[in-house]
């Protein structure tokens, strides 16, 4: 039963990937710009232009996203994934990270639907895709249309199974798509 209740668990955990578009390839944002670009406080907006130079038309209101909580102290958290737990081992090998960042993440990305939900109410018809970085520091990267500004907001997560672990989160008004043909259908 318990192996059973595992293997669900990582096939959900796989499923949760696959529909946040999790992509750890060249294009998605570095590790080490984002630890350069990285300030103490919660929202800082990058830039108000787009690609072309022009004065983005909209920004986003950050104070609309923040859930009220306190960001937790990630070396002290209480996951709900065991560090030695087959879950964490599978994200570790797979990413190349150790088991405290995949304990980390793996719980993040869980959790990520709580701010991609409240992003998606600011911007409607100027998103175009979204996608979780894996590596030493989860981010996740919103593309959107050119006339949104470019934009960081660390998002500290509310609900109860992340609740105080802070999301970092990307705006990039760069047009990407996701991998999708059309409606329910990927490309392999």
């Amino acid at each position: 039963m318990a192996k059973r209740l595992i293997n669900l668990t990582v096939i959900a955990a796989a499923s949760m990937w696959a529909l946040v578009g999790c992509d750890s390839s060249a294009d998605a944002v570095n590790a080490t710009d984002q630890a350069a670009d990285k300030v103490e406080t919660s929202a800082t907006a990058t830039e108000a232009l787009t690609a072309e130079g022009k004065p983005a038309a909209n920004t986003i209101d950050w104070s609309m996203m923040d859930s009220g909580e306190k960001p937790a102290d990630p070396t002290n958290y209480k996951y709900p994934f065991a560090l030695d737990s087959q879950n964490v081992r599978d994200y570790a090998d797979y990413f190349k990270v150790d088991a405290a960042t995949a304990q980390h993440n793996l719980t993040i990305s869980m959790a990520s639907n709580e701010a991609v939900s409240k992003i998606l109410d600011q911007l409607s018809e100027t998103y175009t895709s979204h996608e979780l970085t894996d590596g030493n520091e989860m981010t996740l990267i919103i593309h959107t249309t050119p006339d949104i500004a470019a934009s960081r907001y660390d998002y500290v997560l509310s609900d109860d199974f992340a609740k105080g672990l802070v999301l970092p989160i990307v705006i990039q008004p760069d047009g990407k798509k996701g991998d999708s043909k059309a409606h329910s259908e990927m490309v392999e």
